[in-house]
């Protein structure tokens, strides 16, 4: 009989640094003390990406807000890497954010959906994380759950084309979906 192995965040993190994952041609992220395979993304989903980070950077500032694409943060025993956050001010070179740092998370699910609108967030939910939007590619919305206490977000909403969207944390800042979505 076999069983998965798991894995702390130190091993991970341990194992990082010494390069046991250099040269592997699919990406990885830790996910509740498993080594998970990230969906390798498409021309859609790197498209939304690279709109959403234009996007979050023009409407913030780096006073108020670090704009991170695909970047690790430090959730207990994951390590996800989201497609865009967006963060307290200041400099992570000396450790990972946590979920304290975190204004937004967005993923953008071009096959991946039920994964990151169920565990991934579950996950964020019971981590704090404070807002969350899946850019859901095939209907052209963006689910948005916030009020994240008790383990879970307590408000979960979609808004479609031709919606707008303003995170909490920024009201000023409009994401026009009808621009988004092309």
């Amino acid at each position: 009989m076999s069983t998965a192995l798991r894995i702390t965040a130190d091993e991970y993190d341990r194992m990082i640094q010494r390069g046991a994952f250099v040269g592997m041609d699919r990406k990885i992220e830790l996910i509740r003390g498993e080594l998970r395979q990230m969906s390798p993304a498409g021309p859609v989903h790197e498209d939304y990406v690279d709109y959403l980070n234009r996007w979050s950077t023009s409407v913030t500032d780096p006073e108020d807000c670090v704009v991170r694409v695909q970047s690790s943060i430090d959730l207990g025993d994951s390590r996800p890497e989201p497609d865009v956050t967006w963060l307290r001010p200041g400099r992570y070179a000396a450790r990972r954010p946590k979920a304290s740092d975190v204004l937004l998370l967005i993923e953008v699910a071009d096959s991946s959906l039920a994964g990151v609108t169920g565990e991934k967030a579950d996950l964020y939910a019971e981590s704090g994380v404070a807002e969350y939007w899946v850019v859901d590619c095939a209907a052209k919305a963006i689910h948005v759950f916030t009020d994240s206490r008790e383990n879970r977000f307590h408000s979960k909403r979609i808004v479609s084309v031709p919606g707008t969207l303003t995170p909490t944390c920024k009201p000023d800042a409009v994401l026009a979906l009808n621009e988004l979505f092309i």
